[in-house]
């Protein structure tokens, strides 16, 4: 990708944002997906090509920095149990019901191993509410369901990628998994990286106190949010879950701080930036690598898996909400629903779908790229539009 189309594509960015100034109806990113779908077939477009290490090293460790810094301690103290436990024990169980299901109704549609059902199950369930945050606050003015979205989809993302690789692994036939390993390399990369990212947070937080000049406290918040990414990365614990605790822990340590809004305005200025830059190269990108594989024969039972999708996860959010009695007094089965349907998929998905992409060639694999790409565009789509309205139904 040249200097050129980058600068084209932020300008386009810039163009969407300013227009779509309150994002409640119409949020930007559907808007910058289709855009990048249709710049795909201008011949000067068509060449642009996306890895998904560049979403991951590039573009990941901003957007979840951003947001897990900016999420408020109070949100995480009181939700945290529902939060913590649908990103991890709910989406293993979203993911086995899931698979199950596409794996069952796929025999008229396309053929596809129960593998590579649950593979393409783990790259459907991470969730990525970009301004759909936003929109339940305006519509709705409800925090609780806006923090357990936005909290879920910061550490499901880490969930993801480890069930991702494994049953990567499989399919591909480069490992054989039994259940006790699974659970000590979830346990390992997961622990590991939130115990990573807490420390290293908390000891920003420290040495922003002797930091007085808030272009070196910004320098230092860049160092954090893509150090910390890296380090763990190289030691083969998750990046992603290193990144959310450390700007989780930041979130904690500032609301103690008696300046904190002196140090959240300084690095407010900078990120507020980059979040809106990084989101319109990132969902223009996605559009113009979705384009070729959404050419495909199979859209109606990318519908169904849609519809799965969205099915299986108010199962699994209304079953957990009424499982335990502290939690069935906190979460009804409104905001059941409205969670549900705000669990959009986005950046996190298509970076497994490029992994895959780039591990394998195979026939079915290619069957599960398309199939993935066609979700995550009917979820951006069709769950972004009816944010808003939902909200406003169900939340009085």
């Amino acid at each position: 990708m040249t200097t050129s189309q980058i600068i084209i594509l932020l300008f386009i960015g810039y163009l969407i944002f300013t227009i779509d100034k309150k994002q409640e109806n119409f949020p930007v990113p559907i808007i910058l997906l289709m855009l990048g779908i249709g710049l795909y077939f201008i011949p000067y477009f068509s060449t642009v090509e996306v890895t998904e290490r560049t979403i991951y090293h590039v573009f990941l460790p901003a957007l979840l920095f951003t947001s897990a810094y900016q999420f408020p301690a109070d949100g995480l103290r009181k939700n945290g149990g529902i939060i913590i436990f649908l990103a991890t024990v709910g989406i293993m169980i979203t993911v086995a019901l899931l698979g199950a299901a596409i794996y069952a109704l796929s025999g008229p549609f396309v053929s596809i191993s129960f593998v590579g059902a649950l593979l393409l199950a783990a790259i459907l369930t991470p969730t990525d509410p970009v301004s759909v945050v936003s929109v339940i606050k305006k519509a709705a003015g409800d925090e609780k369901v806006a923090d357990v979205v936005e909290g879920e989809s910061m550490i499901n993302d880490g969930t993801s990628i480890v069930i991702f690789s494994v049953l990567a692994g499989m399919f591909t036939g480069n490992r054989s998994v039994s259940v006790f390993s699974f659970i000590g390399e979830f346990l390992l990369v997961s622990v590991g990286g939130a115990a990573l990212g807490v420390i290293f947070g908390w000891l920003m937080a420290k040495a922003v106190h002797f930091t007085h000049h808030r272009q070196y406290q910004v320098m230092l918040s860049i160092i954090l949010a893509y150090g910390i990414f890296n380090l763990a990365e190289a030691i083969s614990v998750s990046g992603v879950l290193a990144t959310v605790f450390a700007g989780i822990m930041l979130s904690f340590e500032y609301g103690t701080a008696s300046k904190e809004e002196h140090f959240r305005e300084s690095l407010d200025g900078f990120w507020n930036i980059v979040e809106p830059s990084i989101l319109s190269l990132l969902f223009l990108l996605i559009g113009i690598q979705a384009a070729d594989a959404l050419l495909f024969g199979s859209w109606g039972f990318a519908l169904i898996i849609f519809a799965l999708s969205l099915i299986i996860r108010f199962i699994v959010i209304m079953g957990t909400t009424q499982m335990f009695s502290k939690w069935r007094h906190k979460i009804n089965w409104r905001e059941s629903v409205l969670i549900s349907w705000s669990g959009l998929k986005g950046s996190m998905s298509v970076y497994l779908i490029l992994s895959l992409y780039s591990q394998t060639s195979s026939g079915d694999a290619d069957i599960i790229i398309s199939l993935g790409f066609a979700s995550v565009f009917l979820s951006l789509v069709i769950q972004s539009l009816g944010v808003s309205p939902l909200s406003k139904k169900l939340i009085k």
